[in-house]
């Protein structure tokens, strides 16, 4: 079979990992993944906001990266509000959102009481809604741009003792595909990565090293994910490599997720 020859243009795929010059608002800044993200966008040449609730993590980041330092609480309306009015104002137009914030309390199910509950679904969700409403109208106002959750597999499968935090993540991911439909006319994108066991500072201090042996041998790639790794993830879905990817949870485990059957372990992001 015979028939022209493709002309169609060949997009410059080296520099579309690139995004020099693009503000972004990094919210969760100041350890573990959010660190590591930090460093990622600020490698492939964006403008950051580093934001946390700690004063000092949030500074020591942004010195390390030659960023802006931001304290805020994203949990309260107001204060997500006012974070977005300073950086439109101060700053200048937003070009993309990453969010990482999210911690869970392992509990059983049984256990769960209303404090314990609640605390979840802010400390996992309420913020991501937060960021939808205002970092996706600011991008919208730009012209569009990424916005991106981190979710976890607790949201997509289940583990013991992870009830609310699954929860609050599998809310996580049905907010993101829900946020992809509404802000996709005006050029936002919104997407998430979700981990498994992640190296972090608090896992390393919640499970040690035989809890990381444990889950290395678990994972069809003989090793627990490093922070660097969801750094990376994050990086594909904030840069126009991901031009045309939305709505989507890009699962960064390792092939745990693949594996049958699947034993009882300890440890999450």
């Amino acid at each position: 079979m015979t028939g022209s020859l493709d002309t169609s243009p060949i997009p410059d795929y080296a520099s579309l990992h690139r995004l020099d010059g693009r503000l972004l608002v990094l919210l969760g800044a100041g350890n573990g993944i959010g660190r590591q993200t930090a460093h990622a966008l600020t490698a492939a040449g964006a403008r950051l906001l580093c934001v946390d609730v700690d004063k000092d993590r949030a500074e020591a980041v942004a010195a390390e990266t030659d960023s802006v330092a931001y304290v805020a609480d994203v949990t309260h309306r107001e204060e997500v509000r006012e974070l977005f009015t300073y950086t439109q104002r101060e700053l200048g137009a937003i070009r993309g959102v990453v969010d990482i914030v999210g911690m869970a309390r392992y509990t059983p199910l049984a256990e769960l009481d209303d404090e314990s509950w609640d605390w979840h679904f802010s400390m996992v969700l309420r913020h991501a809604w937060l960021a939808v409403q205002y970092g996706g109208e600011a991008l919208a106002e730009a012209g569009g741009g990424p916005l991106v959750f981190v979710a976890s597999v607790s949201g997509l499968t289940a583990a013991p003792l992870h009830a609310a935090y699954g929860a609050a993540k599998a809310g996580l991911v049905s907010l993101v595909r829900s946020a992809a439909v509404e802000y996709g006319p005006r050029g936002v994108r919104v997407n998430a990565v979700a981990p498994g066991v992640v190296w972090t500072p608090r896992v390393a201090a919640l499970i040690g090293e035989e809890g990381r042996e444990r889950n290395a041998r678990n994972a069809p790639l003989n090793r627990v994910a490093e922070t660097s790794d969801i750094a990376s993830a994050l990086l594909f879905f904030a840069s126009p490599l991901s031009s045309y990817v939305t709505g989507q949870t890009l699962v960064v485990d390792g092939g745990v997720g693949v594996k049958f059957p699947y034993p009882t372990i300890g440890g999450a992001r």
